[in-house]
C-alpha cells in the first residue's frame, strides 16, 4: 500500500478554510475531512463524506443534491472499498490527483489520470452541473481539464454529461447499477453504448442483454418512443470519428431532473417536485414486456396489444411449434421458403416497428434508401434494410443476420424491409389485401349497425 504523510497543521488549515467560508475548490494545501464539504458555486451540489442509509456504517466519499431535502447521491469515489469509520480525508496532491486515505494514510481512492499539472498549480473544483474536475488554477476550458468525474458516472446520468464513448482518450462513460439501496458498490446491470455495426444502447445483467435502445434513427433511439421534444429537457447524439454520446440538458434552471439505472435495472428519468417533497418518475427506458430484449426470438415480431404479444413475421413459422404453444418463443421463427440469391428475392415493407439488433449491421451515412436496397439485394447474406437517418431520409443500414429484438408500435416506429423469397412476395401481398378488407368490413359493419 502506498502511504503518505498528513501533516498536522495542514488538517487544521483545512478545518479552518473549509468551515469559515462557502467554496468550490480545493487546492494542494487543503484537505477534507469527514465531516467538511465543498459546495458548488450556485450550491446545488455538495461533495463529502457519507453513509448510503442508516443501516449502513461504511462511510463514502461522494456528490449529491445539496437543497434536496431527500439526500440523492449522485456519484461514489470508494463504491469497492467504504471505509468503516470516519477517519478518512480527501486530499489533492501537487501534481493535481485526488487521493483518499484512510487512518493509517492508505489510499482507498485515487483520481487516476495519465494528465498532470507539471509545473502549475492544480485545484480540485465540484462545478455548478455536479461535475468534480481536476483542472490548472488558471486554466477554465473544458478540454484541457486533468480529470473529472462526468467521464467515470456511477448510476446516475446528469444533465451536460457526454453518456457514450470518448475515442481519442479511450473512455466509454456508461451506467453500473448500485448492488443494493443501501451498497454503492457496483451491481449486476450495466447501461452502455455497444458500437458493433451501428450504435446502439444495451442494458445488460452480466453479460446477458436485457433491454435495447435500438439505434439513434435521427430523431430518437428506435425502441424508446417515449423519448420526444418536451418542456424539460433537450436532447442529442453525436457520432463521428473523435466521439460517440447522448446528451441532454435541462431547459429551465428551476427543474432538477436525473437519469438513473437502479439496482433492478430498470432506466429511469425522475423530476424532483419540491412541493411534495419527493422524486417523481417521469419517463423509464423499458415500458412494457414487449422491451425484455428477444422476447419472441430471431424473425418474431412482439405487440404488446396482442394475446400473445409475440408473432412470426409475415413468410416465417415458428421453428419449434409445440414449444411456441407453450408461450416459449425463445427459438423464434424461420422463413416458409429459403432465399434463392439468384436476383429473384425482393423485400417487404414493415411500418411501425422498433427495427432489430444492429450488432450485425452496416452502414453508410451518405446513401439513398433506393442505393441501399441494390446493395442490400446484391450481397446473398443481407437480410433488411432501412433508412439509417428518419429525419432526413437519408443513409442506409444493412443487417447481415437473424432479424432479432423487433417489436410494433401504435406511433413512432419506422420502416424496415424485410428480404424474402420471390415466390413469398405475391403471398404476403395477398395477406394483408385480405387484412385490410376484413378491417375495411368490420368498420363497415360497426357504421352501418351504429345507423340501424
Amino acid at each position: 500500500m502506498k502511504h503518505l504523510p498528513i501533516f498536522p497543521f495542514l488538517l487544521t488549515l483545512s478545518t479552518l478554510l473549509l468551515t469559515s467560508t462557502s467554496i468550490s475548490t480545493i487546492t494542494p494545501n487543503q484537505n477534507i475531512s469527514d465531516g467538511q464539504t465543498i459546495i458548488s458555486d450556485d450550491e446545488l451540489f455538495k461533495m463529502g463524506f457519507f453513509s448510503p442509509s442508516t443501516r449502513s456504517n461504511n462511510r463514502y466519499f461522494g456528490i449529491w443534491y445539496n437543497k434536496i431535502s431527500v439526500t440523492t447521491v449522485v456519484w461514489v469515489a470508494n463504491r469497492e472499498k467504504p471505509l468503516n469509520d470516519t477517519s478518512g480525508v480527501l486530499t489533492l496532491n501537487d501534481q493535481g490527483t485526488l487521493m483518499l486515505l484512510d487512518h493509517t494514510h492508505n489510499i482507498i481512492w485515487s483520481s487516476n489520470s495519465s494528465l498532470t499539472a507539471n509545473n502549475n498549480i492544480p485545484v480540485a473544483q465540484l462545478l455548478d452541473t455536479g461535475n468534480l474536475v481536476i483542472r490548472n488554477e488558471n486554466d477554465l476550458a473544458v478540454e484541457n481539464y486533468l480529470w473529472q468525474s462526468f467521464d467515470y458516472p456511477g448510476d446516475t446520468f446528469l444533465p451536460s454529461m457526454k453518456f457514450g464513448i470518448d475515442f481519442v482518450k479511450g473512455l466509454n462513460k456508461y451506467l453500473t447499477s448500485w448492488k443494493s439501496v443501501d451498497d454503492p458498490s457496483i451491481g449486476e446491470y450495466t447501461n452502455r453504448f455497444d458500437s458493433d455495426g451501428y450504435p446502439q444502447i444495451l442494458m445488460r445483467k452480466g453479460s446477458k442483454v436485457e433491454f435495447n435502445s435500438g439505434y439513434w434513427n435521427g430523431l430518437r433511439f428506435s425502441g424508446m418512443p417515449n423519448l420526444k421534444p418536451n418542456d424539460i429537457y433537450t436532447f442529442g447524439f453525436e457520432f463521428n470519428e473523435r466521439e460517440l454520446y447522448y446528451k441532454y440538458e435541462l431547459v429551465s434552471n428551476s427543474v432538477v431532473s436525473r437519469m438513473v439505472l437502479n439496482p433492478e435495472g430498470r432506466i429511469q428519468r425522475f423530476i424532483w417536485i419540491e412541493r411534495a417533497g419527493e422524486w417523481r418518475l417521469y419517463v423509464s427506458g423499458q415500458m412494457d414486456n414487449c422491451d425484455r430484449y428477444g422476447l419472441c426470438g430471431a424473425y418474431g415480431i412482439c405487440n404488446i396489444n396482442d394475446s400473445p404479444a409475440c408473432a412470426c413475421l409475415s413468410g416465417f413459422e415458428p421453428r419449434e411449434p409445440e414449444e411456441w404453444r407453450r408461450a416459449d418463443w425463445s427459438n423464434g421463427c424461420v422463413r416458409r421458403v429459403e432465399l434463392s440469391c439468384d436476383g429473384g428475392d425482393g423485400f417487404v415493407k414493415r411500418s411501425g416497428v422498433k427495427v432489430p439488433d444492429t450488432r450485425r449491421s452496416w452502414y453508410n451515412v451518405s446513401m439513398n434508401i433506393e442505393e441501399c436496397e441494390r446493395v442490400c439485394l446484391r450481397n446473398c447474406n443481407c437480410t433488411a434494410y432501412a433508412t439509417l437517418d428518419i429525419k432526413t431520409r437519408s443513409g442506409c443500414l444493412i443487417w447481415f443476420d437473424d432479424l432479432v429484438d423487433i417489436r410494433s408500435y401504435a406511433e413512432d416506429g419506422q420502416d424496415i424491409f424485410i428480404r424474402m423469397a420471390a415466390s413469398e412476395l405475391g403471398m404476403i401481398i395477398i395477406h394483408y389485401i385480405f387484412v385490410l378488407v376484413a378491417k375495411l368490413a368490420g368498420k363497415a359493419s360497426w357504421v352501418t349497425g351504429q345507423n340501424g
